[in-house]
């Protein structure tokens, strides 16, 4: 299986990057996976609504240049279904199943994602109501993957 995570932004914590490394070196022995940044958008702190939407469309268009056809694509929103970690593995499992063996989560910028990757996506995700800030989301999501995988070989990490 090929997991790949596109996320908006250059991370620059350390501790953030550190804790990736680490999820990818164990998710090693059961997927290819990989974490892609798109630049993101230099915008001044207050937007208009049409502002708002150039930045997320700009942002898109370089989203989506890093999918490919064949990718099954999750949009993280928090309008997106919540599942527990038990069922996000089941689901994982199944689309392994059913031949979907190139996994994409895509991440926005602080502004969220356009309408384009939005249709693009095949599924929404949602971690919650919470708002986390997207370079702590990217450590977040590696995390619940590498757990689908041990909930899926029956291990005992995930308890």
């Amino acid at each position: 299986m090929n997991i790949k995570i596109i996320a908006v932004g250059k991370l620059k914590e350390k501790y953030l990057k550190q804790g990736i490394a680490e999820y990818a070196k164990r998710l090693g022995k059961f997927c290819k996976f990989e974490v892609v940044e798109v630049a993101d958008e230099k915008a001044p702190e207050k937007l208009s609504e049409a502002q708002m939407q150039a930045v997320k469309q700009k942002e898109g268009e370089r989203i989506l240049a890093k999918i490919k056809d064949k990718e099954y694509v999750y949009a993280l929103a928090i309008e997106g279904k919540q599942r527990s970690s038990e069922e996000f593995a089941r689901e994982l499992n199944q689309l392994a199943t059913y031949g979907k063996s190139d996994l994409t989560f895509v991440i926005g910028g602080s502004l969220g994602l356009s309408m384009e990757v939005m249709n693009r996506s095949d599924a929404q995700i949602s971690f919650g109501k919470l708002t986390l800030p997207h370079q702590l989301m990217r450590l977040v999501l590696s995390e619940q993957i590498y757990r689908c995988y041990m909930i899926n070989n029956n291990t005992p990490y995930h308890k």
